[in-house]
Order: structure tokens, then C-alpha cells, then sequence
């Protein structure tokens, strides 16, 4: 079975090493320790915690880590809501861009008109992250 350092599963947590390994301290989550000393979480328990941790919300910080490098912050200038489908537009600076995404992301994401988003192109497609 696969089994994680504290420091792996932080970042598949998206923490501080510090940060799980205090949740490991605190028996959040369970640890053993390899023949060198390190402990490790099998991967079973961390993707139990790590669904856990989802329903709660447990990040330690709001920053997005993405591999999309071409970022626009802007301000949310418009929501058009259909059924299934929705259209968000940003404006960045001079740059207004629209996002075509499920109604279901967005109101995961709680976008709302006049609040900062960031939209993120990479080839054709755009993705917002709520700031």
C-alpha cells in the first residue's frame, strides 16, 4: 500500500508540514514510522482525512496552487445562471473576460457580482479561482 511523509501529505492537503504534522500529533490523523524513523500515513487513512478535512473545510491558508500561470485578478461583472450552465465575466485592468463553467461551480466557488476573482487562462480555456 502507498504511504505518504507528513511532508507529502501536506502538500496533497495543501498545508504546512507543520500544520499536519500537528493533526498527526493530535491523532487526527494516523502515523507509523518506516524503519528510518519517518512517519508515514498509508494512503487509506490520508484519503479518508483528506475527505474529512473537504466537508470541513481545514486549509490553513486561502492561496490557490495551480499550474496556470496566466493570471488575470479582476472583479466579477456579471453572472448569467441557466439551468446546468453558467456565464461569469471579469474585468482585469482592460481586460474583460468570460468564463463559460457549471452553474454548480459557481455556486461552490459563491461568486457574486463585485467581488474578486481571478480568471486563469491556460490554451483556450479560463478558470476562476474566488480570492
Amino acid at each position: 500500500m502507498q504511504a505518504y511523509t507528513i511532508g507529502q501529505a501536506a502538500r496533497l492537503l495543501g498545508v504546512s508540514p507543520d500544520t499536519a504534522r500537528r493533526w498527526a500529533d493530535a491523532g487526527r490523523v494516523v502515523t507509523h514510522r518506516d524503519e528510518g524513523g519517518r512517519r508515514l500515513i498509508d494512503g487509506k487513512d490520508l484519503a479518508a482525512f483528506s475527505v474529512e478535512l473537504a466537508k470541513v473545510g481545514g486549509g490553513e491558508e486561502d492561496v490557490s496552487h495551480t499550474s496556470v500561470r496566466n493570471a488575470f485578478p479582476g472583479i466579477v461583472t456579471a453572472i448569467k445562471l441557466g439551468d446546468v450552465a453558467a456565464q461569469v465575466e471579469i474585468q482585469a485592468g482592460p481586460h474583460r473576460l468570460v468564463s463559460l463553467l457549471t452553474r454548480e461551480a459557481v455556486e461552490e466557488l459563491g461568486l457574486e457580482v463585485g467581488m474578486e476573482a481571478t480568471a486563469r487562462v491556460k490554451s483556450t480555456n479560463v478558470h476562476i479561482d474566488r480570492v
